[in-house]
């Protein structure tokens, strides 16, 4: 299916199912790609997180349901999957900046609106992407992994980065680095794993820091993920520096997903991607699976 087309009809499934509890596996689904995947390809292309796109929605259309129809609040806040008045005064209020009761007794003050999403990837020319496409064999990272409570954070990459730094004052990344197998798959490299475990939830998130396993004891604390055979699109830039790594990240992000992937015979599989940050140099990579179209 046509990248772009896929993409539109994900947001055309939210919007015709606004008023329902949405599952993020059936709004992924209309794309052939997981809830995990599809949220975090979403957050990077529209720069805010699918719960945002559609707790703004479900606010808007029920703002302009206050102002233009007599129907209760309290039936406005079920229909659109606010199981008590308070948690819909509360989210209201934080959207539009005034009470439910206010708006509804006052139409001369404005709402906010939050418009419905009509996807459309400008493919530019011109840009140089520096990328090869290999075949690995499968590998194992011993890793230190952490759970977070809200996806979207993760993806908006509010949590990482503090991960990371974690690791470093914490003496982990030291201790991986010198456990490193390094003539292995990643070399001398620490890496961030995102994978999805098929046990994810719409409010949960693993995200792990790592590197290949070279055998021995796997001290408490860390664990050993098996990576299977892939094929590999592998995105790299040596413009960072140590100022501007993860802007730099996030930007090559966005352009593999905007750019590369809709107009490639390629599309992600397997929902794994990793992360590749070189120990020597400001060479960093971008690891995605994928699969023909």
């Amino acid at each position: 299916m046509d990248w772009v087309k896929g993409f539109q009809k994900s947001i055309n499934y939210i919007e015709e199912h606004i008023t329902e509890n949405l599952d993020y596996e059936s709004i992924a689904g209309e794309m052939n790609i997981s809830g995990f995947y599809f949220q975090k390809i979403f957050s990077i292309l529209c720069g805010f997180s699918l719960g945002e796109y559609i707790r703004n929605r479900r606010l808007t259309l029920a703002g302009n349901e206050i102002l233009n129809t007599d129907e209760k609040i309290i039936d406005i806040a079920l229909k659109y999957c606010y199981d008590t008045p308070e948690g819909f005064t509360r989210a209201f209020t934080r959207f539009h900046g005034i009470t439910p009761n206010t708006a509804r007794k006052n139409h001369n003050i404005p709402l906010k609106s939050f418009a419905r999403l009509s996807i459309s990837i400008s493919l530019k020319g011109g840009n140089l992407m520096d990328y090869r496409i290999e075949k690995k064999e499968a590998f194992r990272m011993i890793v230190k992994t952490q759970r977070f409570t809200k996806l979207e954070n993760v993806i908006g990459r509010k949590d990482i980065p503090a991960f990371w730094e974690e690791c470093v004052n914490d003496g982990t990344e030291k201790y991986l680095l010198e456990i490193a197998k390094k003539d292995g798959v990643l070399g001398n490299c620490i890496a961030g794993l995102c994978i999805d475990e098929n046990t994810t939830t719409n409010k949960d998130f693993p995200y792990s820091i790592g590197v290949e396993y070279d055998g021995g004891e796997v001290p408490e604390g860390y664990k050993i993920i098996d990576i299977p055979a892939l094929t590999w699109i592998i995105f790299n830039s040596t413009e960072y520096t140590a100022k501007n790594v993860e802007e730099g990240i996030q930007k090559l992000w966005h352009t593999v997903f905007a750019e590369f992937f809709p107009s490639s015979d390629y599309k992600p599989a397997k929902d794994i991607d990793l992360e590749i940050y070189s120990t020597d140099s400001y060479h960093n990579e971008i690891w995605i699976s994928v699969e023909n179209k």
